[in-house]
């Protein structure tokens, strides 16, 4: 996958689908280290530091929150996350993280509404919205990292 980093200050944005019990994982680490599949490794691969994951929660269809990369995409085995659907899948190509924007559950945001106002997802028939967030990690434009981030944001100064 091609760096589209148009200067130093920049960072790309990435959508990590998953379920509900993987990003619970995920938050039980204390938002310090996230793993993508086995069959994403070359785009794992491409993951900076700055760079940042917003997480999708399949199933129940909302945005959960956003990290911020801290380190630069390595191996790892040991058990962590798991999928039911494919036993011994590991999610073995990591990084580490720090918790940039997260929202209680209560707050997580539904995706529809702005899925229809990403450009990301536009490449997709607006009654089937859901097939952009199939596989595991998505490269997404700028703007729709703004989108993303601005409603979690609301929704986390919700909890204060």
């Amino acid at each position: 996958m091609a760096d589209i980093r148009p200067a130093a200050d920049q960072f790309n944005t990435y959508i990590v689908v998953g379920g509900p019990d993987n990003f619970a994982r995920t938050r039980d680490l204390g938002f310090t280290m996230h793993g993508v599949k086995s069959t994403r490794r070359k785009m794992a691969g491409g993951i900076r530091p700055g760079d940042r994951l917003i997480f999708y929660l399949t199933g129940r269809k909302q945005f959960a929150g956003i990290a911020r990369v801290t380190s630069e995409m390595f191996e790892d085995h040991a058990p962590v996350w798991s999928n039911p659907k494919k036993p011994g899948e590991d999610y073995p190509y990591r990084v580490r993280i720090e918790p940039e924007i997260i929202p209680d559950e209560a707050h997580y945001i539904d995706a529809q509404p702005l899925a229809q106002r990403m450009t990301y997802t536009r490449k997709w028939p607006v009654e089937t919205w859901t097939l952009a967030f199939q596989g595991n990690l998505h490269l997404i434009p700028r703007d729709d990292y703004e989108l993303i981030a601005s409603s979690l944001r609301d929704a986390a100064s919700l909890v204060a």
